[in-house]
């Protein structure tokens, strides 16, 4: 991929920061409002002209606060477009994490050949919390997935039409992204990993399901200096030192606590938030 040629990205699958001066990054957030609330407190102080915020993914967690999370996440970015600054919806992106992806192929499943053994296994990973969100349980879900296609179809229909009304969820989700950059070809930023045998644009899964070979980039990935990401599978921890990568997941919700990371275009640290 030519660093210098964004302009055939499609740009409903990938965000373009244009003009960032900074960009500040929030990791996995696995429904952790108050950490989330903590994070947002201080970064609303700290922004500034010129400043661009992605979110990593991973909204939605095991935990009865998800649309809670999704309604932080809404509030915060008017909170920051009233600031006396000028600031534009596209300052802002946020990408599809693990949790997203499972959550829409749950809303899809009539489609599937074998759904009841994928809503098992969506459910042995967490969907349970996500569908709680929007007035479902795991218990109906079990049973409503063997009633034949018809029921299947009605029943996510339901979460739709759940998701629709609650003010903006429906905008949120609509306009994720799967991993966006600066417009200098500089910073990528995704939600788990990359496959660095693919281009950017053949990547499709490998953005959100970790391979566990992030750590193992040891060079330019389709030349971008650096490729950032929110999520890391093995809970190992924040990890900026890395010359090609960098990972921000503290491990919120999983024992650990949720940060924020302010880059440079250069992909060098400016700042830092833990909530």
């Amino acid at each position: 991929m030519n660093k210098n040629d964004l302009s055939g990205l499609d740009d409903n699958r990938y965000g373009l920061l244009r003009n960032a001066k900074r960009i500040w990054a929030v990791g996995s957030i696995h429904g952790q409002l108050a950490e989330l609330s903590s994070v947002h407190k201080i970064l609303i102080s700290k922004f500034r002209r010129g400043d661009k915020l992605v979110y990593l993914g991973n909204y939605f967690g095991d935990t009865d606060l998800n649309k809670d999370t999704i309604d932080e996440l809404l509030i915060t970015r008017r909170r920051i477009m009233s600031l006396p600054e000028v600031f534009m919806p596209e300052d802002f992106v946020y990408l599809r994490g693990a949790r997203e992806e499972m959550f829409f192929k749950l809303l899809q499943l009539h489609f599937a050949p074998n759904p009841v053994e994928v809503m098992e296994w969506l459910l042995d990973h967490g969907m349970g919390q996500a569908i709680s969100a929007y007035g479902e349980n795991e218990k109906t879900a079990r049973a409503i997935v063997r009633q034949g296609t018809m029921a299947l179809t009605r029943w996510t229909n339901t979460i739709r039409r759940q998701i629709q009304a609650c003010p903006g969820h429906i905008d949120l989700t609509s306009c994720l992204k799967r991993a966006c950059m600066t417009d200098d070809g500089n910073l990528l930023f995704v939600h788990a990993c990359v496959d660095p045998t693919r281009p950017l644009t053949m990547q499709k899964d490998q953005f959100w399901w970790d391979s566990g070979r992030f750590g193992q980039i040891n060079q330019k990935f389709s030349d971008f200096s650096k490729v950032i990401r929110g999520y890391d599978h093995s809970n190992k921890g924040v990890d900026l030192e890395s010359e090609f990568t960098a990972t921000i997941d503290g491990g919120c919700g999983r024992g650990g606590k949720l940060h924020a990371v302010c880059f440079a275009p250069d992909g060098s640290k400016q700042d830092e938030i833990t909530g």
